[in-house]
Parts: C-alpha cells; structure tokens; sequence
C-alpha cells in the first residue's frame, strides 16, 4: 500500500500538465528570523492566497498552517525533517567540519498532517565521515518512507572545500543521482549556470526535479527570468524562498511566476 500512498499524497503537490511553484519557507531554522519571515502565520495565509501548490515548513510552523488555512484552500505541505550547517561559511573548518541532524521522523510530519517529508543531501565536503552519514540518513528515511507511503524530497548540494562552484553540471549531475538512487521521489537542488547544463542534468535523473532559487535576486524580473530558463530546460517546476517571500508585491510576482509555469505569459 505505501506506493498508492506515496502517489496519492504527490497528487496534492506536484501538477503534471504544467510547473509545480513550491514555496520554501523553512529558512528560519538555519538562518534565524530573516526578512519575510517575522510573521509566520501572516505569510502563510499570502501563499495560500497566492495559490502556490505546496509549502515546505518545519514541524514547528505546522501549527501556524493550520490556523492560517481555510477548508477548501489547503496547498499541499511538505515537512522539513533536518538541521545542517552547511550554510555555515565556517562550517568546513575543523576539527568537526559539516554537521547535518534529524529533528523528526517521517511518521511525525504523517501525524502532522503533512503530504511529503524533506532530507538534505551535501557532497563535496572532503570530509568521508560526514558524507558517509548523510548517505546513509537519506537512505534509511527513504526505507521508511516506502513503509508508511510518504514521498520522500531530498535537497541535494554540493558543498565544501572541494566544490568551487556547486552549480556546475558535474555536481549536480552527482548528487541528485545519488539521491535517486537512495529513494528519493523528487529532488530539490540548484540551477546549472545555463540552460543547456540543466537539461543535461534534468536527463540524467530519473525522478523529478523542481529547481531553486536561492538568495534573493535583484529584481523580480530577474526571477520571472530565471523562471523561463527553468521551465525552458524541463524541470518539473521551481521551489522557491527568498525569491518570493522577500519581493516587495509577493501576490503579483506569484501570479507571474504561475503564468510562466502554465505558459500563459505574454511577452517580457
């Protein structure tokens, strides 16, 4: 029964006849309380309003979600299971170098309410004992994934004393592979630096891959931008934070991103 379960819960999230627009707004957990993200609740209820299909939150903005939401409008929802430091500009540095935890299992966002769980995936640390332990957290999440039929995410990066640039094709080629080969259902991870690199990337992997989009960019144009080259390339969709809930007329960027994913845009 788990794979009928994984496809039902997917059905709430993903949107096969055009782009899925996810938003991340699971920022707050690793970075603190940066801008757009002081009044959880109130932003939440834009979202919805703005008609985004899914919302990775942390556990804890689970009950934010469901003050905020009425009957018939609910996105699909999608929990954060992990902490990392691989943000962390010093996190490389040793003696301990990268650390990744879980902060909840995939039957705790299942009695959440939750449609989907997410996990990290970071290579190119140099360090073969943190790599080994990530491999092995996303693997053991997937094997229980599988067992109560809930999707399984993972957010594969390269990070580290080895990577140079994580949006080079060879890097993302690596781990998002890595990912579906361990279980994952979908795959979060970064842009290539064109659209060429990302249809390579998008060809090598088997399963879906919504791409994100990182610091804010310097315009919303921009984003429109970048979303044309994502949806140019093939990938199933975008999953979004800063690049949305930092604009300043969210509601109007949400309605041009959703134009662009369904091809209804007009012009630049």
């Amino acid at each position: 029964m788990g794979e009928s379960g994984k496809a039902i819960r997917l059905k709430h999230i993903l949107r096969p006849d055009r782009g899925t627009l996810v938003v991340a707004f699971d920022h707050a957990l690793v970075l603190g309380p940066i801008p757009g993200t002081l009044d959880p609740e109130g932003q939440i209820r834009r979202f919805v309003e703005g008609k985004v299909d899914a919302l990775l939150l942390n556990l804890g903005n689970f009950r934010n979600f469901a003050k905020a939401v009425a009957p018939g409008q609910i996105p699909g929802l999608i929990a954060r299971l992990d902490w990392t430091t691989a943000f962390n500009d010093a996190a490389n540095a040793r003696p301990h170098g990268f650390q990744t935890c879980l902060v909840a299992q995939p039957e705790d966002a299942l009695r959440a309410g939750a449609d989907a769980v997410m996990t990290f995936l970071v290579v190119g640390s140099g360090d073969a004992e943190f790599e080994r332990k990530e491999v092995k957290r996303v693997g053991r999440l997937a094997r229980e994934c599988e067992r109560i039929g809930m999707p399984l995410f993972v957010e594969s990066l390269a990070r580290g004393g080895q990577v140079h640039n994580p949006r080079e094709a060879k890097w993302l080629m690596l781990h998002t592979r890595m990912a579906a080969e361990l279980g994952a259902d979908i795959i979060k991870t970064e842009n290539a630096m064109d659209v060429a690199s990302l249809q390579t990337v998008i060809r090598a992997c088997p399963i879906p891959i919504l791409v994100l989009g990182g610091s804010r960019a310097g315009s919303d144009e921009e984003v429109v931008d970048t979303v044309r080259g994502i949806v140019e390339a093939g990938a199933a969709g975008v999953f979004f934070g800063r690049n949305i809930f930092q604009a300043d007329n969210m509601l109007d960027l949400l309605a041009r991103l959703r134009s662009v994913l369904t091809g209804t845009a007009t012009g630049r």
